[in-house]
């Protein structure tokens, strides 16, 4: 394991992410939206935003997934991050997430909800270190990981992709 990825991991008590890599929760607003102010999409009352820290190491991905809220990335150490975008109407799209802004790497990505999308390390020897922000606040009831089979037959020209940062 990385040094560096090792010492946040255990500065910041991460923990193993059912997509992959480490987090731990940070904030979670003790205000809440109410269901009935929010989209049907939702199941019950969620809290006005929440945040983690997400850390990716080695040959860890984040599986696609997707939300029922917008998330917003943001870069604070490591390597940089590929994320990976799918939607009907765009097809498949990239963002680097990270700190060489001349190389068109970004400090923050927004990831609409309901956008199947991924992760993985620039450098599968190093680690990268980032923030989530997730408004309407996350709840796992809102959190969907795809699997390999339906998300190939929903874009079957993105097949390779898919197989690799699913499980």
């Amino acid at each position: 394991m990385h040094p560096k990825a090792e010492y946040y991991i255990r500065q910041l008590d991460l923990k193993r992410h059912p997509e992959g890599g480490y987090f731990k929760e940070i904030y979670r607003s003790h205000e809440f939206i109410e269901q009935n102010a929010l989209p049907s999409r939702f199941s019950g009352r969620r809290s006005f935003s929440t945040s983690i820290f997400f850390l990716l190491e080695g040959k860890d991905i984040s599986t696609f997934h997707k939300l029922k809220s917008d998330e917003q990335w943001h870069f604070y150490d490591g390597v940089p991050i590929k994320i990976y975008l799918l939607n009907k109407i765009r097809g498949l799209n990239e963002i680097v997430l990270g700190s060489n802004i001349e190389k068109d790497e970004q400090y923050t990505a927004i990831i609409k909800k309901g956008t199947w999308f991924a992760a993985e390390l620039a450098d599968k020897n190093s680690f990268a270190l980032i923030g989530c922000t997730v408004a309407p606040g996350f709840e796992f009831d809102d959190f969907e990981i795809a699997t390999r089979q339906k998300l190939i037959e929903e874009f079957p020209a993105y097949k390779k992709v898919i197989s690799r940062l699913t499980h």
